[in-house]
């Protein structure tokens, strides 16, 4: 299991007036009750999101938000969970820029109705606000690249609020309704 967790700075660096918010890898033993976490990336990251296709499914692949300043999101990484315990587990990643900041982001993979395709085909999604230029924007960034590069930015008439959640609904939900 993947969580976030928001632990004292003392856990990691050793300085204990700051917090520190983690994804781990949490390991729960049924057997024997005993809990495991193992931290998979030294920043501070929240809203986790996997490809939906791989829920209650083994995943590699996680992105999540960069909480840079907190609580502001400053950018996005996409983890590799496969990397193996007490490793460093960032495989991409993109910041927004100055005084720009996002809202959770979300997984769409390219062909939704594919079950061969792999597991990042697809793009991570969200909303960017530019405090300078007083601008919000809704990006789409290639899920596969190592800078999770900008196919997309799409400027947005009003601004959107941070903490706005988002949600990707498939055309064929839509029509099921």
């Amino acid at each position: 299991m993947l969580a976030p967790n928001i632990l004292s700075v003392e856990h990691t660096l050793e300085r204990m007036d700051l917090i520190h918010a983690l994804v781990e890898k949490v390991r729960i033993d049924l057997r024997t009750g005993i809990v495991t976490r193992n931290p998979v990336s030294a920043r501070n990251l929240d809203f986790g999101v996997i490809n939906p296709a791989y829920l209650g499914k083994k995943n590699r692949y996680v992105y999540a938000a960069i909480g840079d300043p907190m609580p502001k999101i400053s950018g996005v990484v996409k983890l590799d969970v496969s990397r193996g315990e007490r490793r460093e587990c960032t495989v991409a990643s993109r910041i927004y820029g100055p005084r720009c900041f996002g809202g959770e982001p979300f997984f769409v993979a390219r062909e939704p109705e594919n079950p061969e395709a792999e597991e990042d085909d697809g793009y991570v999604v969200s909303y960017v606000h530019d405090e300078m230029a007083g601008e919000s924007k809704f990006l789409v960034m290639d899920a596969k690249s190592p800078v999770l590069d900008i196919v997309a930015a799409v400027k947005l008439p009003r601004r959107v609020p941070y903490g706005f959640h988002g949600l990707f609904v498939k055309e064929s939900d839509l029509k099921k309704l």
